[in-house]
């Protein structure tokens, strides 16, 4: 009797947890970011595109032999004054969360119009973006992509550092949740870098791009 009384508290016990786990997953998450207006949308977006002409002319202007145009305002010590009498500081541009999600925002917008249906081949395992939110915080990125799971919108968010390797965008994730629910980046990362690498030709940063990061709260791109 004793045995069937604890059996069945944890065959209740278990399916408490199971309904807990789902009602996580399905629950919409706390944002990172609050959305924009289409009026801010294509602000941010327009000051995006000025940022990086500005930046693509400064790179252009300001190449290791120091002359002027660049948007650095970094000093050199007193140990490479030698070496900074020939070259100037290199060129930088910062960009916010608000410009970067107007740019995905606009993107996500053309990719929905783009006249995709039910018979469309997306590729197998390639999922479906719905809605997305952007933000730093500090030296980390935060973001959050609606899609779909077994029929169900869901929320995926993920945080983590974002660096540079070999000309290449890298990713390490510090923090990973399905809804609401808090999954183990030990669990996770190693199917994300397996598909980072498979995705590797389109994490190849532009030719005059030489370290990007995130810090104190913006995205730093600095020339090569």
């Amino acid at each position: 009797m004793k045995k069937f009384k604890l059996d069945r508290i944890i065959s209740i016990a278990t399916l408490v947890a199971s309904l807990v786990a789902i009602i996580l997953v399905l629950k919409r998450p706390t944002p990172v970011a609050q959305p924009q207006t289409p009026a801010a949308i294509a602000e941010h977006a327009q000051s995006f595109d000025q940022k990086m002409t500005q930046f693509q002319q400064a790179s252009q202007t300001s190449p290791a032999s120091g002359s002027p145009g660049s948007t650095d305002t970094a000093k050199p010590d007193a140990g490479h004054m030698a070496s900074s009498a020939t070259q100037s500081p290199k060129a930088e541009v910062h960009i916010n969360s608000d410009e970067i999600s107007a740019v995905l925002a606009q993107s996500l917008g053309a990719a929905g119009a783009s006249g995709i249906t039910p018979n469309s081949d997306v590729g197998s395992g390639a999922p479906v973006i719905k809605d997305q939110q952007v933000s730093f915080d500090g030296d980390v990125v935060h973001g959050q992509f609606l899609t779909q799971i077994a029929g169900k919108d869901v929320w995926i968010t993920i945080s983590g550092h974002i660096g540079e390797k070999d000309g290449y965008a890298t990713f390490d994730p510090t923090e990973f949740k399905v809804g609401d629910l808090d999954i183990p980046v030990s669990l996770v990362n190693p199917a994300l870098q397996k598909k980072l690498a498979e995705e590797r030709d389109r994490l190849k940063l532009p030719d005059n791009v030489g370290g990007v990061k995130v810090e104190n709260g913006e995205l730093v791109m600095q020339q090569k």
